[in-house]
């Protein structure tokens, strides 16, 4: 199988069926393709909405369910842990990632050498935001850009194509998913950025605030940079 499209989920009941019939109606006839829809400890009707849509035979669904919330990067371990693709993309469940981006990053990943380490990450340039919300990430973008170079100017996006297997050799850590292209670097892995849509979130509620983001991203920032100067990737001989 080519490609794993990995969800992580937590309390999204109303936008599991339109993202998901949304996916599959971009991917139909471009991959050979499977969603591997995570539930992070949900307590609404999130897995049962996603159980209708099984129960009515769509039969690319594969899911996976926390007994209790763990996080959106956890989230996505399982979720790349149970992924039979050769590829990986993540996207937020909440609908604001467009699946009508997915084809254009899956055909710069085909173009690259197969085998090879890479993320192809989306950029979102025009948020579908609230003010406050853009401002925050403008700081925090250019916070993390200035003191680790990744060379990425949207590393919040959840719209990201990466090999299964260069996921796997990554560092995992909580909070890990905000640096994704960072940590591939790290392993000498290309980072290709392409600019993705982005959309307003027709239901449900964000699950960040400012205070959040802060805490954790100071100390996350700077426990990459000890992950960053302490690599050593070998070259091997013939």
């Amino acid at each position: 199988m080519e490609l794993s499209v990995v969800i992580p989920a937590k309390n999204e009941a109303q936008n599991v069926a339109p993202l998901i019939h949304e996916i599959i109606d971009v991917l139909d006839g471009v991959a050979e393709f499977e969603i591997v829809y995570v539930d992070d400890g949900s307590d609404d009707r999130t897995i049962n909405e996603l159980y209708k849509i099984i129960d009515a035979g769509v039969d690319c669904i594969q899911p996976v369910r926390h007994k209790t919330s763990v996080g959106q990067s956890t989230a996505i371990m399982s979720g790349v842990k149970a992924s039979r693709g050769e590829l990986i993309i993540t996207m937020d469940a909440d609908g604001q990632n467009d699946p009508a981006d997915i084809p254009n990053l899956l055909q710069a990943a085909r173009n690259l050498v197969p085998g090879s380490d890479f993320c192809v990450t989306g950029y979102r340039r025009k948020r579908k935001d609230t003010s406050w919300k853009r401002f925050q990430s403008k700081v925090a973008n250019s916070i993390r850009a200035w003191l680790l170079n990744d060379g990425t100017p949207d590393t919040g996006c959840g719209l990201k194509i990466i090999p299964k297997h260069t996921f796997m050799k990554l560092p995992y850590f909580d909070h890990m998913h905000r640096f994704i292209p960072a940590l591939v670097k790290r392993i000498n892995g290309q980072v290709i950025v392409l600019e993705v849509n982005h959309r307003d979130r027709q239901a449900g509620a964000s699950k960040y605030n400012m205070l959040g983001r802060l805490r954790v991203g100071i100390v996350d920032i700077f426990g990459v940079l000890w992950l960053l100067r302490r690599v050593k990737v070998p070259e091997y001989l013939d």
